[in-house]
This record gives C-alpha cells, structure tokens and sequence, in this order.
C-alpha cells in the first residue's frame, strides 16, 4: 500500500478537506487546527476575530530576505485581549512566477554624454544641428563657415588628416569601415586595415561626391575637422555655441547623447553585489503602462551626497537599464520613473496573496483554507509587484485560502 506523503504527513490523496472536530489533519494528510486554537475559532465561519497589529494598517513580514507590506495580522487567544471583525474573501493557490525585487526612484533618459568639438581652422558657426535632433552616419552635425562637419562612427577620435601616404593607424581602419558601411567601394577594392591606400582614397572621393563637395573639393583626403567620430548615432542635447558665434579648434559646439532609451537609477552600494547584467527590470513611466527591461550596467564606483561638513547620505553606484518602451508613450527627458529591479526570481512555485498569512504564536505562519481549516505554511520570496509570496507546506494548486476583503 502506497500513502502520499506531502512534507512527510501520510494520507490518502483522493480526499480533500474534511476536517474532525477539534482535530488536527484533514483527510488528505495537511496538518490543520480547527477548534479556535491560537485564538481563531470555529470552522468554516467568513468573519473571525483578529488582533491588528500597528492599529490595524501595516505588517512588515520578512520573507526570504524581503520586507512584504501586507496586512498585519496575527493569531491570539480571544479571552486575552480586545478583537476587531474582519470581514473575509477568498484568494486562489496558485503556481508560479515570483521576484524578489528592489524599489528604487530613477531618471528616463538617454544613454551616453558627448561633448562634441569643433577640430577645424578657426572660423564662424554657420549652422548646427537642433537640440533633440537625431544624427547618423554621414550626417551634418554643424557647418564652419559653410563647411560641413559630419559624423562617422568610430571609437578613436580624429586627430589628424587622413590622407594618402599617411602612416598606418586604427583610424584609418575606422574609416575605411564607414566608407564600406556608407557604399563608398561597390567594387571591392579596398582592404579594411590600417593603410590608406589609393584605393582608400578613391572611396573617399566618392564620398565627398554623394556628400555633395564640388568636384575641385574632393581631394581624396578628410582634413582634421571635417569630420567627428563618436560610438554610433546621436541625439542634440544643447548647442554650446549660438549660430553667429566664433569658433576655435577644440571649443565645444554640441552637447549630445546616444539615442538609445535607459533608465538611470542610484542603488545604495551595500546592495550592489545583488544586481548584475541582465537582471530584469520593471519601470513605470508617466502616464503610461510598466514596461520591461534589463539591466545594462551598474557601476563600480561609489559615490556620496556631500555637504560642507561632509557626506549628506548612503553611498550608491550608478544602475544603468534599457527599457522597452510601449508604443504611444510620451517623449520624454530625465523624467522621474520608478523601478523594481528583480534580485531573485523563481520560477513555478505555490503561491498565495500575501494577505493570506496569519503569523502563527511563537513563530512561522500559516494559511486558513475556505473550509476553515489552519494550514502551516513555509513562505519564500515575496513579489511586491503582483502581491504573492511563496509557500511551501500543506497547500496545493487551486486551494482557495482566507484573505481580509479589500
């Protein structure tokens, strides 16, 4: 003969909750308590006394690590002390997905800052690209006395002519990868290293072609500030420089970032080794929907607000996370957001709406089934953004358990 055993408790597993008066298990082996012991009486009853803890308004449970703000309630001889009513539903054991996650206030935004710089022969600011406005490869970021300074992509910044007979660099293989990624060697005749050779050079010239230079302009060679290499395309931040202005090499003319979407966050640095790379994130945006995403960096660095008689606050590091963005959601700059960054996640558990424990006298918790039956349970993780906590113990999928009526 073969008993099911759920947490070494026998029984037969066809049979559901019946429960004997004042006993101690229903019939499919859960342990429970129904004879009003620990202070909660009668079976089956919707309405039972409970002694509300804090004057009725909060609980902080401490489950798997995480401070779950629930109901606070807690078990207590009736004769003992005064009760309160609390009317009741029913909630549903279910399985699932549960995270363990960190609230956190942060800025919407754009990732990266770019000081953009005028290289070239002095002259005057004769145009510039619009604050908001986005550039790409090949794009006209400002014009110096008509002449097009234009953006590349590439990590290294220019720092001299590129030019025929020039000695080797990874510079010139950056820009032997634009004229590839632009179209400017149909033929297939350069080779992508760090010589600039002739058949670099006529690359170029068909550039300054499609960029339209005159033809007694295009010289093969990009002449210190005509160009500007940054990572990828950007996005006009501020001009730093009014149109009308003087310009000089190496005076800023932009101020810009990237145009990828982030969610910039401080987390307090104690909990720094709780995030990584790649750990999901939920953001709630202004007038829009939550919206998933990721954790794109956090920061190594630990920094403090200070005031003048020294540190103002809890050190933090910089928590960087992409976000999906919902269609329709509104453009938006360094707006306030807040995050839930999940630090532990499981995945098809038994859970119950948090409201469901009833911390047990001298220690641990439990659930009321609908029956009235009491159910010890083991919580886990607690998963502020849906409610539910895990459970472990004498509760199966689909239960339906106690919880105070909202």
């Amino acid at each position: 003969m073969t008993t099911d055993r759920r947490d070494g408790i026998g029984g037969a597993p066809d049979a559901r909750a019946a429960t004997t008066e004042g006993g101690h298990t229903t019939t499919d082996g859960r342990d429970v308590t129904t004879d009003g012991r620990d202070g909660i009486g009668g079976s089956g009853r919707r309405r039972r006394t409970r002694r509300i803890v804090a004057g009725g308004t909060v609980l902080a449970v401490v489950l798997g690590g995480a401070v779950a703000a629930g109901y606070a309630v807690t078990a207590t001889p009736e004769e003992n002390v005064a009760t309160a009513t609390v009317p009741t539903a029913t909630g549903t054991v279910a399985r699932g997905r549960v995270a363990q996650s960190i609230r956190l206030a942060g800025a919407y935004g754009f990732d990266g800052s770019y000081s953009i710089v005028h290289q070239g022969a002095p002259g005057i600011l004769t145009a510039a690209a619009r604050p908001a406005a986005r550039v790409g490869r090949g794009g006209v970021l400002f014009r110096v006395d008509g002449r097009a300074v234009r953006l590349l992509y590439g990590t290294i910044p220019a720092y001299r002519d590129l030019r025929l007979g020039m000695t080797d660099g990874r510079d010139v293989r950056q820009l032997e990868r634009n004229l590839v990624a632009l179209g400017m060697d149909p033929g297939r005749l350069m080779t992508v290293d760090d010589h600039f050779t002739a058949a670099t050079a006529a690359a170029v010239r068909r550039l300054q072609k499609a960029w339209g230079v005159p033809a007694s302009g295009r010289t093969g060679q990009l002449p210190l500030g005509s160009v500007v290499f940054l990572p990828g395309r950007i996005r006009v931040s501020a001009a730093q420089v009014s149109t009308g202005a003087g310009v000089r090499p190496g005076g800023p003319v932009l101020s810009a970032t990237s145009t990828r979407r982030v969610v910039t966050a401080d987390l307090p640095a104690d909990r720094q080794n709780a995030v990584a790379k790649g750990d999901r994130v939920t953001v709630t945006l202004p007038g829009a929907v939550p919206a998933r995403g990721k954790v794109l960096r956090v920061g190594r660095v630990a920094t403090a607000p200070k005031r003048n008689e020294g540190p103002s606050g809890p050190a933090t590091v910089e928590l960087v996370m992409t976000v999906r963005v919902p269609r329709g959601a509104p453009e938006l700059d360094k707006a306030p957001v807040q995050v839930m960054v999940a630090t532990a996640v499981r995945q098809n558990v038994l859970t119950v709406p948090v409201a469901a424990l009833l911390a047990r006298p001298g220690g641990g918790y439990q659930v009321r089934l609908a029956s009235g039956a009491y159910v010890q349970v083991k919580p886990g993780l607690f998963d502020e953004t849906t409610g539910r906590v895990e459970v472990t113990g004498g509760v199966r999928d689909g239960d339906r358990v106690e919880v105070p009526e909202s």
